[in-house]
């Protein structure tokens, strides 16, 4: 298996469906690449290196008092001595980490096995563990210890040496590659555990995607406060839009995007392009026609439906991130 041949839930691509040809006033809202620096710091997500030692939430807590924003979350907790990916979200960004339950997460592990076995059996018995598997909560865990499925997308081995297994494994959020080194060791009747682990994606987010450390973050924002130089600060923040890459999308047409956000359901006539991996009551996000996020809601109907709808509610509403009045509501435009 070649490493282009991995993929994760999030390298699904979009697939577009045209409903209606529309144009967008330029006189309301931007490009989410395009917001000023201090809007960032509300509304951004940075792709951050954690290094082995504190908890996630001793490091979401020094991105807080960093970049002094009055909230900050992180997208998935990383064990203290576990290093790697930890997409840290800012201000009102935070209310779209969820999102990223859906984009599937890879690590990197290094397993010792408790008696040395051949590669041949090793890769065989990894290939049991693809697909949907049930896993129990280890007993140091932060939830509670009930039986769950997950899926493991895929796992490759990269190397052996004596006693140590280096793999690599795309997984379902929630999985705890502790305990499916145990679970291997199992499967082999001689016994494994989890040695080193590092996260190497989280949907999107990856090693080679301006990932940062907290020593540059600090330094991109004091040259930012002192000398009023945002380069290195807007390299390493991005737009909160970047956590929903992956989610299937209605994009509506500007007079529909103050409705939404005084908390309408997504009616047909709103509807510009629909994402063709639409399904009925599947989790979808809502965006401009610029590409700004506006929340999120339940679909009603599968896309082909949303398509030829000309009438009805295509969508529940149940989140929404946009601030109300950035868009002129329906009868205001029509006036003007």
């Amino acid at each position: 298996m070649k490493i282009s041949e991995l993929k994760l839930p999030s390298d699904e691509s979009e697939q577009l469906l045209i409903k209606s040809q529309e144009s967008t006033n330029p006189n309301y809202g931007s490009d989410p690449y395009q917001r000023t620096t201090e809007s960032l710091l509300q509304k951004g997500v940075i792709n951050l290196d954690k290094v082995s030692g504190p908890s996630s939430h001793e490091v979401v807590s020094w991105v807080r008092k960093i970049l002094d924003v009055p909230n900050s979350g992180h997208g998935g907790t990383l064990d203290p001595k576990v290093t790697g990916i930890l997409p840290c979200a800012l201000g009102k960004a935070t209310r779209a980490l969820s999102a990223l339950l859906t984009a599937g997460k890879e690590y990197v592990c290094v397993m010792y096995l408790h008696s040395i076995e051949p590669k041949k059996r090793i890769e065989k018995i990894l290939t049991l563990f693809t697909g949907k598997l049930y896993q129990r909560p280890p007993i140091k865990s932060s939830v509670v210890r009930k039986l769950r499925t997950r899926e493991i997308y895929y796992i490759k081995l990269l190397e052996i040496k004596d006693h140590l297994v280096l793999f690599r494994v795309g997984c379902e959020a929630g999985t705890y590659i502790r305990k499916l080194c145990f679970d291997i060791g199992e499967a082999l009747c001689s016994g494994a555990h989890m040695l080193e682990l590092r996260r190497t994606r989280v949907g999107l987010f990856k090693e080679e995607s301006n990932m940062t450390t907290l020593q540059t973050l600090k330094d991109a924002y004091t040259i930012y406060r002192t000398e009023g130089d945002d380069y290195y600060l807007r390299k390493i923040i991005f737009p909160m839009e970047k956590m929903v890459e992956h989610v299937p999308k209605i994009y509506v047409r500007d007079s529909a995007v103050d409705a939404l956000c005084h908390g309408a359901d997504l009616a047909a006539a709103g509807c510009c392009f629909i994402d063709a991996r639409i399904k009925s009551n599947m989790e979808i996000a809502y965006m401009t026609l610029k590409k700004e996020l506006i929340g999120f809601g339940v679909a009603n109907k599968d896309a082909l439906a949303i398509l030829k709808a000309k009438t009805g509610i295509m969508a529940k509403t149940n989140k929404i991130l946009m601030e109300r009045g950035i868009y002129p509501r329906w009868n205001e435009k029509r006036q003007k």
